[in-house]
């Protein structure tokens, strides 16, 4: 399994339960449950509503103080309905992110036109192809600190990818580690996860399996 700084896969390492939540807490208190969109993809409330020009959506995100975070999904998919009704349905995960990212979700087979961060336009299949995007859910991180150079897109510019579904626990933590800017000291995911979650428990934090 190849695991880099910008594209993690599918079936990783031991799946952690939210940090500090109690099992009967996780069971219990949730979010209601996603609702479809025309589109036939899962959505939430909270998405950002966009003009789709990414180079003003991050822009937008700066001037509230977040970072930019594009999750690609499809119609049809079973990974990207898990993250919809188990992880964005956990008030945590959910407010940790609408407190440091604004989140823009965009279709793989879509046909919407979408301004790159280079000005140039497409539709958004055509996009997902040209940030070599294959598979759902794939988050991409922009953070407030990236340099939007001219000829550049989006995946030349991105700091960090996560690619595929993961568990609540490596789900928040990867906006953690970008929020956090821990992708820029530990380029390694995982070694960055295992040393975060052995803060947590020493801080008094529960970090059980899920």
């Amino acid at each position: 399994m190849h695991i880099s700084r910008r594209n993690l896969v599918i079936g990783s390492a031991a799946l952690f339960a939210i940090a500090g939540m109690p099992k009967s807490q996780a069971a219990t208190d949730r979010l209601p449950e996603p609702v479809k969109g025309d589109n036939g993809l899962y959505t939430q409330p909270w998405f950002h509503q966009s003009f789709l020009d990414l180079r003003e959506d991050l822009k937008e995100a700066v001037e509230a103080g977040k970072s930019l975070a594009i999750i690609w999904e499809q119609n049809g998919c079973p990974y990207c309905r898990e993250m919809h009704r188990v992880n964005l349905r956990i008030p945590e995960v959910v407010n940790y992110i609408k407190n440091n990212y604004l989140v823009l979700q965009l279709d793989l087979y879509g046909a919407r036109e979408v301004t790159d961060f280079d000005g140039k336009t497409m539709e958004e299949r055509a996009l997902a192809r040209r940030w070599r995007v294959n598979f759902t859910p794939t988050l991409s991180f922009f953070t407030k600190d990236v340099l939007v150079e001219e000829g550049k897109s989006g995946a030349e510019i991105e700091a960090w990818r996560l690619t595929g579904y993961w568990k609540p626990f490596h789900f928040r933590s990867t906006f953690v580690y970008v929020h956090t800017g821990g992708y820029k000291t530990e380029p390694r995911f995982q070694r960055w996860l295992s040393e975060y979650a052995d803060r947590l428990r020493a801080e008094g934090k529960k970090v059980e399996l899920w």
